[in-house]
């Protein structure tokens, strides 16, 4: 007996949506393509049990905060169905121009996150456990000057991912929460 596929084209069909989207988009503070970290969150979604539609809102996750609010949100309901939507729905920070200040943003994902089904909680647990990986790697490279390509400083940034550990104590994967855990603590030490 064959085994069902775990992706569909609808999979392949984000991917690509994903990579126009972001097209012209590198990571914070360098020339690595955008893309790669959806991927990764994608990837991350996955090896925690994560289903097709969940893998696609880790694809899409940035995408109303990033690309274009209203109609991107309209375009991935369209596409990708209601799950999908309301999954990138509530990983996202902001879909206003411009952003709200900065603590503000934090506070209200925070919130969020508090409210958030098990489903939401596993797309935002692997964005935030890449977003990590990627600090904790350009620090042992940069050393401290890293802090400073986040409004939040090092103080604001390590107490977002603190307040969100919180929750995820409380309602996510274990695998996902030790990972960020780990990360995070090894953010805190002095390099």
């Amino acid at each position: 007996m064959t085994e069902k596929p775990k992706l569909s084209t609808r999979f392949q069909t984000a991917l690509v949506y994903a990579a126009q989207l972001h097209a012209n988009q590198v990571r914070k503070g360098g020339d690595i393509p955008y893309i790669s970290h959806l991927l990764s969150v994608a990837a991350l979604v996955l090896e925690d049990g994560g289903d097709e539609d969940e893998a696609i809102a880790g694809l899409l996750h940035d995408a109303i905060e990033d690309q274009g609010s209203t109609e991107t949100r309209e375009a991935i309901l369209v596409q990708f169905g209601e799950r999908v939507a309301s999954i990138v729905d509530a990983c996202t920070e902001s879909c206003t121009i411009p952003k709200p200040p900065w603590r503000d943003r934090k506070l209200r994902y925070i919130e969020q996150m508090r409210q958030a089904s098990p489903s939401v909680l596993r797309v935002s647990m692997a964005d935030k456990l890449h977003n990590a990986r990627s600090i904790l790697a350009d620090r042992d490279r940069e050393g401290d000057a890293v802090w400073d390509k986040f409004k939040g400083g090092k103080a604001g940034t390590l107490w977002f991912y603190r307040s969100l550990l919180e929750i995820y104590r409380h309602g996510g994967s274990n695998f996902l929460f030790s990972e960020i855990e780990r990360i995070v603590a090894q953010l805190e030490k002095s390099q």
